[in-house]
């Protein structure tokens, strides 16, 4: 036979007819399915396949060939007295030898799983790193809440400004508090307690009115009073650049990369940092001065508050046509407030001033309110929490009653009840920030004080590098400026608190004069 004559019965009518004729059995000890090798399926409705393949030959891209091999060369040996079946044991041996997927282990495989959106093999850390979550998840939420009912440290914070249209503390990403004092702008280190002025204003109508670190933690914006903004490097505690372009206060910045967003009357500008000529738009919407600024986590929405009552939501692609995405007129005074969710990131949250005292919730992908709660008292400052499912509201002025007047009041998310109150604070509270990890909240309040709280996570059984002036009875008060060295005053020259006469000896020595 000559090989035209081989070819013309590979291809013969009838012998297409046995390959289809095949025998199901036979098709079933090889675990086949049968969307695999039915001719109606393969003409009528084709399928798309991953890993495209032959119905004859197997895909070796497919194939588990070690898991195959182990198959078949280990042997069980099975004792004499058993108490299980056949049955029972086959049917453990099938859910042992389970794919990635979860379907049952084929040794031959001759043509990938149809297209889905779930990928085709799920790698050991996935699975772990689920698992992981799952369990830590549920056991965080089986733990009872617990708030503090005091502060773990408090520091003077003498000349503060009692303004509720400035923004003068942010906690960085390298552990570095930044703080606002009248004319000056200091750099408190929590580790160490180190204490450093970065800057005095030489005018007395000039003064930092907002300040914010950029997200890797190198560099500080501060705007002042005079209408421009001085960024410093976080390592030299010097200015290395000066930006202009507002004709008012600058009383709100935030970072989104290497673009610095800051507000002031009635404008908002964008600074590429990067290049010699920084404004690259200009933003006007807000028909009173611009008091609140908070780009998102993922660093595609601006949202922004203002004293005219309103609050737009901005896109970062769109910037240049200056074109809002929603404009939110729900509340009924000022909006300095505002935070994005962590947890869902098109969810925004805003607090109004003293005349509102509202917390709302917005849909960024909607643009509508999902809920609304009255707290009676002026909303000054909201952070959420990254531990547990909550929001910190920071009030001011009472609307009714002396409701929450100068409190901070913690919120449990989605339903918004309230989860507790903290009532240290004499005087409003003006601003929140936490640290890098989430778990110590710092807050600035017209008392001239700064009051940390482990509010954000478990109390610590450890003591902290930097608690170590604390008393274990009485929280003392150490000044973030320099202050009067108390040592003489009874004698006692060491570096802890007086029991008896209830005075800090100063440690930073370097700082007394």
């Amino acid at each position: 036979m000559n090989n035209k004559e081989l070819l013309s019965s590979s291809i013969h009518p009838q012998s297409q007819n046995m390959k289809l004729e095949l025998n199901t059995e036979s098709l079933r000890d090889w675990k086949l399915q049968s969307d695999w090798y039915s001719p109606t399926r393969i003409h009528n409705n084709p399928v798309e396949y991953d890993f495209p393949g032959d119905r004859f030959i197997p895909n070796r891209s497919l194939m588990d060939l070690d898991q195959a091999c182990t198959l078949l060369t280990n042997r069980t040996n099975y004792p004499t007295k058993c108490n299980f079946s056949a049955q029972y044991r086959r049917i453990m041996e099938g859910n042992l030898t389970l794919d990635s997927e979860g379907r049952p282990f084929r040794m031959l495989v001759f043509r990938g799983s149809p297209k889905s959106s779930r990928k085709s093999i799920r790698y050991v850390d996935e699975i772990r790193r689920d698992d992981e979550e799952n369990f830590g998840n549920k056991n965080h939420m089986n733990q009872e809440r617990k708030l503090p009912k005091k502060e773990t440290k408090i520091l003077d914070a003498p000349a503060i400004r009692d303004d509720f249209y400035t923004n003068i503390i942010d906690w960085g990403k390298n552990n570095i508090l930044a703080v606002a004092l009248g004319q000056e702008l200091y750099f408190w280190n929590p580790v160490n307690e180190d204490t450093r002025r970065v800057l005095k204003t030489e005018s007395l109508n000039d003064h930092p009115s907002s300040i914010s670190w950029s997200q890797d933690g190198n560099t500080l914006a501060v705007g002042l009073a005079r209408s421009h903004i001085q960024l410093f490097d976080s390592q030299t505690c010097k200015p290395i650049r000066r930006l202009e372009g507002h004709q008012a206060m600058v009383g709100a910045t935030s970072w989104n990369g290497h673009i610095l967003t800051s507000g002031s009357w009635k404008a908002i500008l964008n600074h590429d940092v990067r290049v010699r000529n920084s404004l690259v738009s200009r933003l006007k919407a807000h028909r009173s001065k611009v008091c609140g600024l908070k780009w998102s986590e993922t660093g595609n929405l601006l949202a922004s508050g203002g004293d005219d009552n309103v609050v737009y939501i901005w896109e970062a692609s769109r910037m240049n046509s200056a074109q809002f995405v929603h404009r939110f007129t729900n509340h009924v005074a000022s909006v300095k407030a505002l935070a994005w969710c962590p947890y869902n990131f098109k969810v925004l949250a805003s607090g109004g001033g003293s005349n509102d005292g509202c917390i709302k919730l917005w849909d960024t992908q909607q643009g509508t309110c999902i809920t609304s709660v009255n707290t009676e008292a002026q909303i000054c400052a909201l952070e959420w929490n990254t531990h547990y499912k909550e929001i910190v509201s920071a009030h001011g002025y009472s609307i009714t009653r002396d409701a929450r007047k100068n409190m901070m009041s913690v919120w449990k998310y989605p339903s918004m009840v309230n989860a507790g109150d903290l009532t240290s604070h004499k005087g409003r509270v003006l601003q929140l920030s936490q640290n890098p990890d989430g778990l110590r909240l710092v807050s600035a309040a017209a008392d001239e004080t700064l009051r940390f709280w482990d509010i954000n996570g478990p109390v610590a059984r450890t003591k902290r590098p930097y608690s170590s002036m604390l008393s274990l009875n009485t929280s003392y008060i150490k000044t973030i400026r320099n202050a009067e060295c108390p040592w003489g005053k009874c004698g006692h020259d060491t570096d802890t608190a007086c029991e008896k006469c209830s005075v800090e000896v100063c440690s930073a020595r370097q700082f007394c004069t």
